[in-house]
């Protein structure tokens, strides 16, 4: 039933219909701002050497079709979401407990680990702590007669992106709808699209009043005399999804009045500095176009750190304890950034042995609890004699399942009949640093059509994956809810020969949905 939902769909459309839709969709992206910087394989630093070009962000012709049931689930699962990641963050033995196997075998979690011990000796200035959520699903249907369910994919404690661009997709989509019967740029008629419109989608609002409500919650300034107070964006070299960034930089300095900075992760030390005199070690940050005025930092937003390759030498590491030393609010904390690892995923969705959700979610009812067990997918370690590892080294079992390691951005995972081999080429001794994920089964017949950021149109079977965002600031200390949210969402939907899902990593298109 639920695929015929998707066997006309997306409406046919002529080869001139296709032609002008696309070069329509080209000056809209434009426009408005949907854009990312190009990959060096389509244009080449040579052909752009200081960096002023700027292409469409890949993006569907189409919305898709999505399970109102789902979405709405998802939407109303955040904030109880929200709740149990920043429980996990103050549970710090808990933590430390899983992370044990892995900090032996992985040096990106043992050097994380290290940070937060290295500050923890000192002491720790700031008990505040903000997460910028965002908890991404399939609808789940493994076969044609099963109503659709939701699924988790994963759980983004870190840099979780795409919440500028995602609004500006819905928008899209919706003035293409909204195109009066007759016009050239209006969708042909269907009975999905006909009187139906992607739903609202806040996310740009939700995120940037979750900074501006950290940034609030800081305070005055700690420095003597008092120092103008910002928010720093901490940001990868040679960032392509920079537009996606400023769309809430801009809102926090225009709604809020916020001054935002942003600032490369390998030159932190060359801009912020921590007074040795001042015990509540305030971050200070003197812009380099503006060295004279010093701002004290009042939040501190990643949008890097999270993957190995950001930390290129052991400066790398001394400026993110530099960071977490410091008062400034952490988005996330290094913890917060352990907690949203593949492994506390698994160990929370284990069927047998301690219930780790009602321990974290003591006072949340129980039927709520419930639902948030069905939207687990089985997952599996890899421990000798496990069922894990039977499954994974079997190839047929090992079909239906994805291997994933403790990292994030895309382009990491080992899927379906690779696994075995992949398995025998490390040493065991490393397999513990992987969990075994059943595969999400999505609906078969989806179909729409993409446009490329280097102008190609794809067209063909694909699979959706909805992320929702939410927001929360707690006291690390007390382990005080102070604010929690959910607002706004992202589609993105890939080939469904492709395994991955990552946008900037080129394997997914942004796209927006309609709701059946």
């Amino acid at each position: 039933m639920t695929n015929s939902i998707y066997s006309d769909y997306p409406p046919q459309i002529n080869s001139a219909q296709k032609e002008f839709l696309v070069r329509t969709v080209k000056d809209w992206t434009a426009q408005h701002g949907l854009v990312i910087r190009p990959s060096p394989a389509f244009i080449s630093k040579e052909s752009d050497p200081r960096g002023v070009t700027v292409t469409s962000a890949p993006v569907t012709l189409f919305p898709s079709p999505f399970p109102k049931a789902c979405f709405e689930e998802a939407k109303a699962l955040q904030t109880v979401y929200n709740k149990l990641y920043a429980a996990i963050t103050c549970n710090e033995k808990w933590i430390g407990d899983i992370m044990e196997d892995l900090i032996d075998v992985d040096d990106f979690i043992s050097h994380l680990w290290k940070v937060h011990l290295a500050v923890k000796e000192e002491g720790y200035t700031q008990t505040l702590s903000l997460g910028l959520y965002r908890s991404d699903y399939m609808a789940h249907v493994p076969s044609d007669d099963t109503a659709p369910s939701l699924k988790q994919v994963e759980f983004n404690t870190i840099s979780s992106s795409f919440g500028g661009l995602s609004s500006l997709v819905t928008s899209l989509h919706s003035e293409l709808l909204d195109s009066p019967p007759g016009h050239p740029i209006a969708y042909p008629s269907h009975p999905l699209l006909d009187s139906n419109r992607p739903p609202e989608n806040t996310s740009v609002e939700t995120l940037s009043a979750g900074l501006a409500t950290a940034h609030t919650a800081y305070g005055p300034s700690k420095s003597s005399p008092a120092l103008p107070t910002c928010i720093l964006f901490l940001v990868q070299e040679g960032e392509r999804n920079v537009f996606d960034q400023l769309a809430l930089s801009r809102q926090l300095t225009t709604t809020y009045k916020i001054p935002v900075f942003r600032l490369l992760s390998s030159e932190i030390f060359d801009h912020t500095f921590i007074p040795s005199s001042n015990p509540s070690r305030p971050l200070l940050y003197r812009p380099p176009h503006a060295e004279s005025t010093s701002f004290e930092v009042t939040t501190v937003y990643l949008r890097c750190f999270y993957t190995p390759t950001d930390y290129r030498s052991e400066r790398d590491w001394e400026a993110r304890t530099h960071l977490e030393r410091s008062a400034a609010i952490k988005c996330p904390t290094v913890l917060n950034q352990l907690a949203g690892s593949k492994i506390v995923q698994q160990v929370l969705a284990e069927e047998k042995g301690t219930d780790h959700l009602a321990s974290f979610l003591a006072d949340t009812n129980p039927a709520i609890l419930a639902r948030l067990r069905e939207t687990f997918a089985p997952q599996y370690d890899l421990s000798v004699n496990s069922r894990g590892r039977e499954l994974a080294l079997n190839p047929i079992t090992a079909a239906n399942h994805v291997l994933k390691p403790q990292r994030e951005g895309g382009g990491n995972n080992v899927y379906k009949e690779a696994i075995p081999e992949f398995l025998q080429s490390l040493p065991e001794t490393e397999w513990k640093r992987w969990i075994l994920m059943e595969l999400i089964q999505p609906p078969a017949e989806a179909k729409n059509v993409a446009l490329r950021p280097d102008g190609e149109v794809l067209s063909g079977h694909v699979i959706g994956e909805l992320g929702v965002y939410g927001t929360i600031l707690w006291d690390q200390a007390e382990g005080k809810v102070l604010q929690n949210e959910q607002g706004g969402w992202l589609m993105r939907t890939k080939a469904k020969d492709v395994d991955e899902g990552g946008v900037a990593t080129g394997f997914s298109s942004l796209d927006s949905i309609i709701l059946y």
